[in-house]
């Protein structure tokens, strides 16, 4: 097994390859790597196991050659990926399903929360050594408990997100489909918070646009978990500019790294660099997934995980 592996990841699954592959290169770098460090390091491999933001397409396929039999992602989401043209190829795609379900549940309500309450920007203001004591109207928010959380995607994590709304005593709606444009407008009006759950796809992209927004309730709060162009950026920022929304927590943009400029402007939206997975727990499951499905399938046994049966 020749492969390469576009990032360092945890000890325990870099073990794993480095027990099992006859040549492994690890690339050097913490960040996304260029399109031709990528090309370059995939070539002659027979699997290559990716970051979510690493972009394997045709032009990757073809920088590795014919011998290629599987791409690994480090992620569940897959739209990074051309699945078509790997299926086309018989390159097996492979992901990381269930493991983050519970992190990512539970960074959703860490986001909803701190907008809600304010928490990011009493904290800098805590900081800045301008408090001079308590005062009725100091940093008001708003409640959770008792209101309504609008969930666009019952997935795994959206239903781990339902559990958690009990505990608050949430009116809980649900949308899963597009086509069912009814129910999403009235998830949309009747909800005070929504969560964003949704694989990025053609029909998922702008979801949340200039109509969506306009729609929901001015005291409303809006939180993406699953992928940026989910949502219009620009759309949001006018949103939260023009108090058509109370405001958004994200943890994912539209052309990740770059965010909006208006929305670093604004103090009614916390941001966060895709952390939705980020534990020392979650991300060393992630690892060993990731690098047992590689294994599995370069050595032709039964992989669960695997997104394009071939």
């Amino acid at each position: 097994m020749n492969v390469f592996l576009t990032r360092q990841i945890p000890a325990e699954a870099l073990e794993i390859l480095q027990k099992t592959c006859r040549q492994l290169e690890v690339a050097d770098s913490e960040i996304p790597l260029t399109i031709e460090r990528l090309q370059t390091g995939a070539r002659g491999r027979d699997g290559i196991l990716i970051m979510g933001n690493d972009r394997a397409d045709a032009a990757l396929f073809d920088a590795a050659g014919n011998q290629l039999r599987c791409i690994s992602n480090f992620s569940v989401g897959t739209n990074n990926i051309d699945i078509a043209e790997a299926t086309r190829r018989r390159i097996t795609v492979t992901n990381t399903p269930g493991v983050l379900t519970e992190t990512t549940a539970d960074l959703t309500w860490a986001l909803l929360l701190a907008v809600t309450r304010r928490i990011v920007e009493g904290d800098r203001f805590a900081r800045s050594g301008s408090w001079r004591g308590w005062t009725p109207t100091q940093f008001l928010g708003a409640d959770i408990s008792g209101k309504t959380l609008g969930i666009v995607g019952a997935g795994r994590i959206g239903t781990a997100v339902a559990k958690r709304a009990a505990g608050f005593n949430m009116r809980v709606l649900t949308f899963t489909s597009r086509n069912t444009r009814v129910e999403f407008e009235t998830l949309l009006r009747e909800s005070d918070f929504i969560t964003v759950h949704v694989p990025l796809t053609p029909a998922t992209k702008h979801l949340f646009g200039e109509k969506e927004f306009l729609l929901m309730k001015p005291t409303a709060y809006f939180i993406n978990v699953a992928r940026g162009p989910v949502h219009d950026e620009a759309a949001l920022v006018n949103a939260l500019r023009q108090n058509r929304i109370a405001g958004a927590g994200l943890d994912v943009f539209e052309e990740e790294p770059k965010i909006h400029p208006g929305l670093l402007d604004l103090e009614n939206v916390v941001l966060i660099p895709h952390l939705g997975s980020a534990t020392i727990e979650t991300r060393r499951r992630m690892a060993i997934m990731a690098a047992e499905n590689l294994i599995s399938v370069l050595a032709g046994r039964p992989c669960p995980n695997i997104v394009n049966p071939l």
